[in-house]
């Protein structure tokens, strides 16, 4: 993630420290007053219902009194009760009336230090209405789709199993020739037979005939910076915003002042993708706030949710203008608690947590085990980074570095992203797959998932100098998401001189090495038909004209896309591409001596790896624009991948000896015997 807003306000900490003078403030260390509060991980935070009536308990433990307002609309209405909350016990407040309110609408409202902050809906409104400002009550059993009962997403042995497409819900619809009609909507993935004007698949059927096994879907909670109100006005944004972390976004409904509606159509999508064989990851953003003093978080505990400066300001290692305090126990909490909630109440399969180095490792390795619990298929990884400094120390930080600390989660590598394209910061910088020299040992690095291997010398990698995953089940392999250049932008900024042909040979050989490594594929939406963003890095407000996918693309490049769909093919076929611990990545991976070559790559994964049908398999990567011979073992060998040319069932076959590899390419080998 990358800077997306400027926060709409900046303050200090003495404004929101409890019942403290500012000369007191300035004199206490905010850490130690924090850890003074009780905490509360009950299940009736905020809002219940039971045959008793409906029940409010909301975390406020420094407010000197609490009001709740009942609504009878979303907004623009005026208030039908207002009553005071009782201090009850851990730091919270509680009211209760006898009915069952569906339909209605609350806020929360605390005094603190002598003065009534804005309205809140709190932290855990599960549904709100909108635009988000007010809490909604709504029947939650009414908005499950027929089946839910028994919906189930895909089962997988390892996270190194699945297959990740990475997409937006615009991105994906939005463009005419999608043939989607709910362009934009979390609906559009529900809608079978789908075409483009060639009649190609799109939408869910595309991700089916791609065979893909998750789809990683940008921020689908409630966030800050689209107006729900104003959806003609068709504005744009990725959504790391975020304002209600546990209650869908509106503006991907189809009638956003309907607070059961985004629940109900978020559910219906879920269903639709499992009933395709299709799991879905959330991206989620606990890290920091959209609002400084008026998120939900500073207008119910005042301070407590976030980290400050010396100084008292806020700090932002987020680059945002806020990070969140994952080490406090109520904020713990209020993590766990919410990807537990996503993962029952909408069946999510997987959980991307962006810029997790801004958590604890605590902290993390408590949301694996309790989602572990919930079901045993889900996975969690994250960016193992962060934006900017932080007071958390390094050694709690969950980064890429500290992963071995993680055991159950994984971590991007910027390793082989950054080695196979070239750096993400230099456009015109190229990568192995584009011809530039040297960076053998760090494509090496992410063929081995990041582990300790005997023939690979981390002293010459780029961005790591010392193995970081216990396993390879703890890496994510890719060359590009959301985030920077596509790779087709970055292609055509690399290799400006070349044909879109040679591009698309680049983005083959890069492919290839990223679903041959060792660790988990995560590809971005649209790379499999060479989508473009028309050069733009940061495209997180740009117009639906950048970030739309040209679905024509699909027939233009139609080689390219089967190409992919036989390397997951392939992938998915052959468990030896799906080693679980760096014990049997160091026995069965050999690496062949090159004799110098620069941009040349060969290696055998030996012994029937894992269990592979396929007792030696030759995998070869020439990122030149010149051919090179290898030495091939002479015996019978299932040519796998040529020239550009990829089948998982195999092109033909081979005796071995002195072979070329195509410039640009890769060559892989198989052998039974």
């Amino acid at each position: 993630m990358k800077i997306h807003f400027i926060p709409i306000c900046m303050s200090t900490l003495i404004a929101s420290l409890p019942m403290v003078s500012a000369t007191d403030a300035l004199a206490q260390n905010p850490d130690a007053i924090y850890s003074t509060y009780e905490t509360y991980n009950g299940s009736d935070l905020e809002m219940t219902l039971n045959a008793s009536g409906t029940h409010f308990r909301l975390w406020s433990p420094s407010a000197q009194a609490v009001r709740l307002k009942i609504y009878p609309t979303g907004r623009n209405s005026a208030s039908e009760q207002t009553i005071e909350m009782t201090r009850d016990k851990n730091g919270t407040w509680t009211a209760g009336i006898p009915q069952k309110l569906y339909g209605k609408f609350y806020t929360f409202q605390i005094l603190h230090n002598g003065k009534w902050l804005d309205e809140t809906p709190g932290v855990w409104a599960k549904a709100v209405g909108i635009n988000g400002n007010r809490g909604a009550i709504i029947d939650f059993d009414a908005t499950n789709p027929e089946g839910w009962d028994n919906d189930k997403g895909p089962t997988i042995k390892n996270i190194n199993d699945a297959v990740i497409y990475e997409m937006h819900h615009r991105d994906f619809s939005m463009h005419p020739s999608s043939g989607i009609a709910s362009k934009g909507k979390f609906l559009a993935l529900t809608e079978h037979g789908t075409t483009n004007p060639k009649g190609d698949k799109t939408g869910i059927d595309h991700l089916k005939e791609l065979g893909v096994t998750h789809v990683h879907i940008l921020p689908s909670y409630d966030y800050n910076s689209v107006d729900e109100a104003n959806l003609p006005a068709n504005t744009y944004n990725w959504g790391y915003d975020p304002q209600n972390y546990n209650a869908p976004e509106g503006s991907y409904s189809t009638n956003p002042a309907n607070p059961s509606t985004r629940v109900s159509e978020m559910k219906e999508m879920v269903k639709a993708l499992h009933d395709a064989g299709i799991g879905v990851v959330m991206d989620v953003v606990y890290n920091h706030t959209a609002e400084n003093d008026g998120s939900n978080f500073s207008l119910t505990a005042p301070g407590y949710y976030y980290r400050h400066r010396p100084d008292g300001s806020y700090s932002d290692a987020s680059g945002c203008g806020n990070e969140t305090a994952s080490e406090r126990q109520q904020m713990r909490n209020f993590i766990v608690n919410s990807v537990k909630y996503w993962a029952k109440e909408y069946h999510i399969d997987g959980f991307r947590f962006d810029l997790m180095a801004i958590h604890d490792t605590t902290t993390m390795n408590e949301v694996a085990r309790e989602l572990k619990k919930i079901n045993p298929d889900i996975f969690v990884y994250g960016e193992g980074w962060t934006a900017g400094d932080s007071p958390l120390p390094v050694a709690q930080r969950a980064l890429k570095d500290n992963v071995s600390a993680m055991p159950q989660i994984a971590v991007f590598s910027d390793d082989i992203r950054d080695a196979i394209k070239g750096h993400y910061t230099d456009e015109t910088d190229r990568g192995f797959a584009t011809g530039k020299p040297g960076l053998e040992e760090t494509v090496k690095i992410g063929i081995v998932g990041a582990t300790a291997h005997p023939q690979v010398d981390y002293s010459k990698g780029n961005n790591s100098k010392a193995p970081y995953a216990l396993s390879p089940t703890q890496v994510i392999n890719y060359v590009s998401c959301h985030d920077d250049l596509t790779l087709t932008d970055k292609l055509a900024k690399s290799l400006p001189e070349e044909s879109v042909a040679d591009r698309q040979r680049a983005a083959k050989l890069a492919q290839t090495i990223v679903f041959t490594s060792q660790g988990t594929p995560f590809i971005f939406a649209g790379e499999e038909i060479f989508r473009d963003k028309k050069g733009v890095h940061n495209s997180y407000k740009s117009p639906d004209s950048i970030n739309a996918i040209d679905w024509n693309l699909k027939n233009e490049n139609a080689d390219l896309f089967d190409y992919y769909v036989e390397l997951i093919k392939l992938r998915k076929t052959h468990p030896a591409f799906r080693m679980t611990t760096s014990e049997e990545l160091a026995k069965n991976i050999v690496f062949d001596d090159t004799k110098g070559q620069n941009n040349l790559i060969s290696y055998s994964i030996k012994n029937n790896a894992n269990g592979d049908s396929w007792k030696e398999i030759k995998v070869i990567f020439n990122g030149s624009d010149q051919p090179r011979t290898v030495k091939i073992p002479k015996a019978r060998w299932i040519v796998i991948a040529e020239d550009g040319t990829l089948k998982a069932e195999g092109l033909g076959n081979s005796n071995g000896g002195t072979l070329t590899v195509a410039p640009r390419s890769a060559m892989i080998l198989a052998r039974e015997k």
